[in-house]
């Protein structure tokens, strides 16, 4: 993103909003995902544990393998929530986990769909809380992140 980053009213909006959704990543998390199948049910099969082929939205929001998935997201969202006054600290680790996502598939243009989810879980949980101001910052703050994790597709190497 070019510009400045988050000012600190929004670096406020953004923590405050991620108290509630923190305090129940999984449940929130699942939100998001079965938004995202909703947007985009070409994504399913790129999630795939032991060869395990999922059928249907709600078979893989259900395994125990793609809650850890879902642990994982909101756990690299909260990384970023934690680190809002310095998220270039992160950007070597966001870089390799673009990288990481574009070895099993995934397309950047994918990571508007994820960013429409992420705003439809933060609304869902914080309703008319969640106004202009809220929605700015986080979409600020996801397009800092995604940015940061595009350059990823462009790192030449073998991922771990």
């Amino acid at each position: 993103m070019e510009g400045p980053g988050l000012s600190s009213a929004e670096q406020r909006l953004v923590r405050e909003s991620w108290q509630q959704v923190s305090a129940r990543p999984l449940e929130h998390g699942t939100v998001l995902f079965a938004r995202l199948f909703d947007l985009d049910p070409d994504l399913l099969p790129l999630f795939q544990y032991n060869c395990k082929k999922f059928s249907t939205p709600e078979e893989c929001l259900s395994s125990p393998e793609f809650l850890e998935h879902i642990r994982k997201v909101m756990s690299v969202i909260d990384a970023a929530v934690s680190h809002l006054e310095n998220l270039h600290s992160l950007a070597e680790y966001l870089a390799n986990l673009g990288k990481k996502h574009q070895a099993v598939g995934v397309k950047l243009e994918s990571f508007s769909t994820v960013g429409e989810s992420l705003l439809y879980m933060l609304e869902k949980c914080h309703g008319p809380a969640f106004n202009m101001n809220v929605r700015e910052a986080w979409t600020k703050l996801y397009s800092t992140v995604v940015k940061s994790m595009s350059c990823g597709w462009d790192i030449p190497g073998k991922v771990e």
